[in-house]
């Protein structure tokens, strides 16, 4: 992808946007300890001459993806080639597959008690399928916002 920036631009815009620090930190159990940082500055992660690998600034709502990419000036123009990827992909899979397994299960539960009333398997299911495509939805929406924050940014077209 090219961007509408010059190299001094687009590295001008990466420092004033990024707080430095390991992206897999931010997306740990330890991010805690980055709760005080302020976070004034969208992303967070670590960058150099020709590299990126960034991931949004928050601890509250975290995402869980990371920006990674490299950029080059190709016959004047500065080429990004980056790819968003899940950090940890075992965090992604329980989002996405605990409510199917969780539903699964206590429609099992529910059947072998024999006790349970027919009417009660409406409202727990529709809460459980409620939860499946909430998880997914929201999965899709943490990697959607940090792409266009990243394009929105950097000027990538």
């Amino acid at each position: 992808m090219q961007s509408k920036l010059s190299l001094s631009e687009f590295r001008t815009r990466l420092k004033n946007n990024t707080e430095i620090g390991s992206p897999r930190l931010k997306l740990s159990p330890f991010s805690i300890f980055t709760i005080f940082d302020g976070h004034s500055k969208p992303f967070y992660g670590l960058f150099d001459d020709k590299d990126f690998r960034l991931t949004m600034n928050s601890t509250m709502s975290p995402t869980y993806f990371i920006i990674k990419g490299r950029y080059k000036i190709i016959k004047n123009i500065l080429t990004v080639n980056y790819e968003i990827e899940p950090r940890p992909k075992f965090y992604l899979g329980w989002m996405k597959y605990l409510p199917i397994v969780i539903l699964i299960s206590i429609n099992i539960l529910l059947l072998s008690s024999g006790k349970t009333p027919k009417e009660a398997f409406i409202p727990i299911n529709i809460c459980f399928l409620f939860m499946v495509f909430f998880s997914r939805w929201h999965v899709k929406q943490k990697r959607k916002n940090i792409e266009q924050k990243f394009i929105e940014i950097f000027e990538i077209g």
